[in-house]
C-alpha cells in the first residue's frame, strides 16, 4: 500500500492525435474516465477549466457555476475530489501570442476572465488550487515584447487572482519551451522568484513536471528538493522524458528509473503529501496504443511508483552514511544501481 494519494487528469486518456496524424482511438466519456480512475486507485483529478466546463465561453457566469456544480456531482458518485482547475489559455483564438503578456489589451482582459472563472470553478468542485501552465507566456520573435515588462505582466495578473478569492492559491507548472519559444518562466527558480514578487508569496507555489526539467537540462529530483525545501512544492506531475527534445509525457520511470528513484526518495524523505498534497500523473499513452489498452499508461505508471517507493523504504541510510564518510561513491552508486535491479 502507497502512503501517497495519486491524482490524473482526463486529458491523459486522449484519442492519440498529434501534430502529424489523425486520432487513432476512440474518445472516451468523461464519467466513464472517472469510473476507471477509482477503479484504479486514483483519488482525485485534475481539470483544465474547459474539462470541467465544455465550451466555457459560451455561458455566463452563473452558468458555468451551474456546470461546475454539474461536474462535482459526477465526481462525487465515484469518490473522486478535484485536485485544481487550470485555465487552458494557450487553445483560444485570443492567445495565440499568449495571454497574461499579450501585446493586445483585448486579450490580456479575456486571458484575466479565463483566470477568475477558473477560480469559480475550483470553489464549485471543493479544491482552492489554481495551476498555471504558461505554454505561451513568452516570444516566438525575441523583440517582439521585453522580458521585463513580459514578467512583470505575469505577476500584476498572479496578484488579479489573490485579489479575487482571499484563499485561492496559485501554482505555476514551469515549462522552458514548447509551445513558446522562450518562456518566460522557465524553471521552479523562475517560479520562485516570482511568487516571492507577489502580494502574498504565502499563496503562490510551483508544479514540478518531470519532463520540463528534463527538458529544460535539469534533474526532477533536485527541482522538487529546491522547491521542498522552499516549502513551495504545491503538487508534482510525474512522468518521463527521453532527453531535451519534445515533450512526451511518458510513463513515469520507463526511460529514467534511477532519476524517477530519486524523484520517490525526495518526496518521501521529505513528507510530501502530509499537508494533503496529491502525486499527480501526467502521462500519455503511446500513439500506437489500442482502444482496449488506453489505461496501461496509467496502471504503469502507478505500478512503478510504488515498486519504487518500496525501493525507498528498504534503502540503507547507514551504508549510505558510510560511503559518504569513506567518499565511497562508486560503492554507493552500485548499491542503488543493485536495489534497483533486485540483487539488494
Amino acid at each position: 500500500m502507497s502512503r501517497f494519494r495519486f491524482s490524473v487528469g482526463p486529458w491523459n486518456i486522449h484519442p492519440g492525435a498529434d501534430s502529424y496524424g489523425p486520432e487513432t482511438r476512440k474518445d472516451i466519456p468523461i464519467e466513464e474516465k472517472f469510473k476507471k480512475f477509482a477503479e484504479l486507485g486514483f483519488s482525485a483529478v485534475q481539470f483544465h477549466d474547459d474539462d470541467a466546463v465544455p465550451n466555457i465561453n459560451q455561458y455566463t457566469e452563473e452558468e458555468i457555476r451551474e456546470k461546475a456544480r454539474e461536474m462535482k456531482a459526477l465526481l462525487d458518485k465515484y469518490g473522486l475530489a478535484a485536485e485544481f482547475v487550470a485555465p487552458r489559455l494557450w487553445m483560444d483564438s485570443h492567445t495565440i501570442d499568449g495571454g497574461f503578456m499579450s501585446t493586445r489589451a483585448e486579450d490580456r482582459e479575456y486571458a484575466m476572465w479565463r483566470a477568475y472563472r477558473s477560480i469559480d470553478i475550483a470553489r464549485e468542485l471543493g479544491c482552492d488550487l489554481i495551476v498555471l501552465w504558461l505554454a505561451r507566456e513568452g516570444t516566438l520573435c525575441a523583440e517582439s515584447k521585453s522580458p521585463v515588462w513580459a514578467t512583470k505582466m505575469l505577476i500584476e495578473a498572479i496578484n488579479k487572482m489573490l485579489e479575487y478569492d482571499k484563499t485561492i492559491r496559485i501554482c505555476i507548472e514551469p515549462k522552458p519551451n514548447e509551445p513558446i519559444d522562450r518562456s518566460i518562466c522557465g524553471t521552479m527558480g523562475h517560479v520562485m522568484a516570482v511568487s516571492a514578487a507577489t502580494i502574498d508569496p504565502s499563496r503562490v507555489g510551483g508544479n514540478l513536471e518531470s519532463a520540463h526539467a528534463v527538458l529544460a537540462g535539469l534533474d526532477p529530483a533536485h527541482e522538487i528538493g529546491f522547491a521542498l525545501a522552499m516549502g513551495k512544492l504545491m503538487t508534482v506531475h510525474l512522468n518521463d522524458q527521453n532527453g531535451m527534445k519534445y515533450d512526451q509525457d511518458k510513463s513515469f520511470g520507463v526511460e529514467n528509473l534511477r532519476a524517477a528513484f530519486n524523484q520517490v526518495k525526495v518526496l518521501k524523505e521529505n513528507g510530501y503529501g502530509e499537508h494533503g498534497e496529491y502525486v499527480g500523473l501526467d502521462v500519455k499513452a503511446i500513439r500506437t496504443t489500442t482502444d482496449e489498452d488506453s489505461y496501461k499508461h496509467l496502471e504503469n505508471s502507478l505500478k512503478i511508483f510504488r515498486a519504487l517507493e518500496e525501493k525507498v523504504d528498504r534503502f540503507d541510510y547507514e551504508f549510505q552514511k558510510k560511503c559518504v564518510e569513506n567518499r565511497d561513491f562508486e560503492g554507493l552508486e552500485m548499491y542503488v544501481m543493485e536495489l534497483l535491479m533486485g540483487l539488494k
